[in-house]
């Protein structure tokens, strides 16, 4: 009967073992002990309260160099009210602890829904299971999707909505901060994502018995341009810098800012889109929150024309981001990117 769940947070309570779907190939694995840590600083954090001050320069500078090295950085005093970001993490966690019933009135395996509760990443394609539910929310236009929105818990539309509102306006900022930092026009890379989606997964990783065999989310790059991710205090999020995985520790009110496909392709391969993953442990649930900046589907993307010259010609071309997407969808996460397909 355990295996009829559709959930795997309604399942792993009762398990003493990763079932057989879950189970990663020999040499696809965690290999936890050859993880590094990023106590020592690896990671680079950025003060934005210098993008209003004197200083903007420098901080800029900070950026594109986080953005060409790693493909990502984390952020402190980016106007983002702890009250805010406190409230989010608690709704979603309340939001995970509703009875099985009340949560599966969300659920749907129909990736097009632009609501929607499920489990893992694609169950009609994946070969193997992820060890995660989540809940998918469209955020932008906020006025277009909140009605679709889970009315349990009761303030659970208030709280996401002014978090969203609050992570689209830090957003704005750093695109523009980005833009600036790659030689372009402020505006060049908003422009570029025509009228933008902004898009959520509220990602729960239940307890796993064997940590050592599965993967909360194996390694990916991400398709859209900008992710802004919000974690609780359990470590999860591992990024590949200089071919090898790097453990980041929670630092409570930040956020991990990473580089996706789009704004590799903007720079011509400038920037990086950052590689990473999210292994599980056996003692503690973990909620992560990534907000995924994207542009809207009918945006045509390519490289900045003033990032093209005789020496450095386009890589990629021209595409709608609807149609990368889905080839992205398909594909899934067998590979860690499909911007190979999109080369010139």
């Amino acid at each position: 009967m355990a295996n009829t769940k559709l959930l795997l947070s309604d399942l792993a309570a009762s398990i003493e073992y990763v079932p057989s779907k879950y189970v990663r190939p020999t040499n696809d694995r965690p290999n936890l002990d050859e993880v590094q840590f990023s106590l020592d600083g690896s990671i680079t954090l950025i003060d934005l309260q210098g993008l209003h001050a004197h200083n903007r320069s420098h901080v800029i500078r900070q950026i594109a160099d986080a953005c060409q090295t790693d493909g990502f950085f984390q952020v402190k005093n980016h106007g983002i009210p702890e009250s805010v970001i406190h409230g989010m993490l608690s709704i979603a966690k309340e939001f995970f602890h509703l009875s099985e019933r009340e949560r599966l009135k969300n659920y749907s395996d129909d990736p097009l829904k632009t609501m929607r509760l499920s489990t893992s990443f694609n169950v009609k394609t994946e070969q193997v299971a992820s060890w995660r539910d989540f809940l998918r929310l469209y955020c932008y236009p906020l006025e277009d999707y909140i009605h679709e929105w889970p009315s349990s818990p009761p303030s659970f539309r208030d709280d996401v909505a002014e978090y969203s509102k609050n992570v689209r306006k830090l957003a704005l900022v750093l695109l523009e901060a980005i833009s600036e930092s790659l030689g372009l026009e402020g505006k060049h890379i908003d422009k570029a994502l025509g009228k933008h989606s902004q898009q959520m997964a509220i990602n729960y990783f239940p307890p796993c018995p064997q940590p050592e065999l599965t993967f909360g989310i194996p390694s990916h790059a991400d398709p859209n341009a900008l992710t802004i991710l919000l974690q609780d205090d359990v470590l999860g999020l591992q990024v590949l810098k200089n071919g090898k995985w790097v453990a980041i520790h929670p630092t409570p009110n930040t956020f991990i800012i990473n580089i996706g496909d789009q704004i590799q392709v903007i720079s011509n391969d400038r920037y990086k889109s950052a590689v990473h993953r999210v292994v599980v442990n056996s003692q503690k649930e973990r909620i992560s929150i990534p907000t995924f900046y994207c542009p809207s589907p009918e945006a045509l993307m390519g490289p900045a024309p003033e990032l093209i010259d005789a020496h450095h010609p386009a890589l990629y071309r021209k595409f709608t981001y609807g149609d990368y997407f889905v080839k992205f969808w398909n594909r899934g996460l067998a590979t860690q990117s499909c911007l190979d397909m999109f080369k010139a």
